[in-house]
């Protein structure tokens, strides 16, 4: 697919995060912020201002990784004015796609919703990210509310603890990429049809989805205990879960009788079946709190590396529990990272891309700072300096 212009209202994670992917794949990313006043303090995306100090204020830790590699524009959208200069940008620049964040009771004070963009550009596909989609136009969208919505903290953490958050933003992510897909989708529509689509992505709605082991079971009557933590165990692939060694934590996945055949055969296992009476999901079921009890006893025993090695010959998943920096060092995740480069030249290593692809970028330049752009993209949109200056003066841009 050839590159394409996005202009994206956008804060926070979920939004940045899924125009990070097109600014990947090469596309033009031209990140839209809010004007505001000479000396305003903290202006632009909150996110600017979150964590530690890399570059400047307004380029913290927080906000690196999902805004590499875009241009980054201010204009005031509360005045009629600055929604003429959107206009004008959307037509001239040739804009492929506009995105926001915003929440729905906002896209048509700020001339940013569907029906006056496309009045402008027929065909740009237009996407909305929202806390529940425009049915529920006043709910903001923040990912640890939608996980305690969704259930998501329901079924995270241990039976005898309290409902718990994962550990990396899985509603902004699993948001931001429906986002990226099904713009991907318009677009490819738009080849056959010639038109321009609306889509709007529901936080919730896309985080339900993945409910797909938990929320077909109320049907299906299921118990109680089916649908509620179980810390680090699988609710039904019994031994799964997380067991101690000797130095640290391994986590061993058993997915059929034939592993746990495997598993009884290790000679330091023996003890957990001679008979092979346990070979059953449903015995195993019936027996999960003795298993777990006998195999972590066994392998607290044992050092990981030796444990993950007789696993590995029998054929079963197996992994340890890495840090952060250990998986920073993977040769598998290290030989993918991204990359970008500080101002004063220090180099960056970031996160890999989802999926490797002919034509993406994996060097991305450094987050430009707030307003940067506003100028050079106004003037390739026929605002010249002196418009540009009258603009400034008059609050519509920063």
């Amino acid at each position: 697919m050839k590159p394409r212009t996005v202009v994206s209202m956008e804060q926070a994670l979920s939004l940045p995060y899924a125009t990070l992917r097109f600014a990947q794949m090469g596309w033009r990313v031209i990140k839209l912020e809010a004007a505001t006043p000479e000396g305003a303090h903290q202006p632009g995306d909150p996110n600017r201002h979150i964590g530690e100090l890399i570059a400047d204020e307004g380029r913290r830790s927080y906000y690196v990784g999902p805004n590499v590699g875009k241009e980054a524009i201010a204009l005031n959208l509360k005045e009629a004015e600055g929604q003429g200069v959107l206009k004008q940008l959307i037509q001239e620049l040739d804009v492929d796609v506009f995105c926001c964040n915003t929440i729905p009771k906002r896209y048509e004070q700020l001339g940013i919703d569907y029906e006056t963009l496309s009045a402008v550009k027929p065909d740009i596909i237009w996407a909305g990210l929202s806390a529940m989609g425009p049915d529920y136009p006043n709910v903001p969208g923040y990912d640890p509310i939608i996980q305690a919505m969704v259930g998501y903290m329901e079924v995270t953490g241990f039976a005898d603890g309290p409902p718990t958050a994962s550990g990396i933003p899985l509603v902004d992510l699993k948001a931001g990429d429906e986002l990226y897909a099904n713009v991907i989708m318009g677009l490819a529509e738009k080849l056959e049809t010639g038109q321009g689509k609306r889509i709007d992505v529901s936080m919730l709605q896309a985080s339900a989805s993945w409910l797909i082991t938990l929320l077909p079971l109320i049907d299906m009557g299921c118990g109680p205990e089916e649908v509620t933590r179980w810390g680090n165990a699988h609710r039904k692939f019994i031994p799964t879960n997380v067991y101690p060694t000797q130095d640290g934590f391994i986590y061993l996945a058993i997915g059929s009788n034939k592993q746990w055949q495997n598993l009884a055969g290790i000679g330091k296992f023996a003890a957990l079946d001679p008979e092979l009476k346990r070979n059953t999901p449903a015995q195993r079921y019936a027996d999960r709190e003795d298993i777990y009890k006998e195999i972590g006893e066994i392998s607290a025993r044992h050092p990981t590396d030796h444990l993950s090695a007789d696993l590995a010959a029998a054929g079963i998943p197996n992994a340890p529990i890495n840090t952060i920096h250990q998986v920073h060092t993977l040769e598998a995740i290290r030989a993918k990272m991204t990359e970008t480069s500080l101002p004063d030249g220090k180099f960056l290593r970031m996160q890999p891309m989802a999926t490797d692809l002919d034509g993406t970028v994996t060097s991305l330049h450094f987050p430009h700072i707030y307003g940067a752009d506003t100028v050079s993209v106004l003037g390739e949109a026929g605002y010249s300096e002196t418009d540009c200056e009258t603009l400034r003066q008059k609050g519509i841009i920063s």
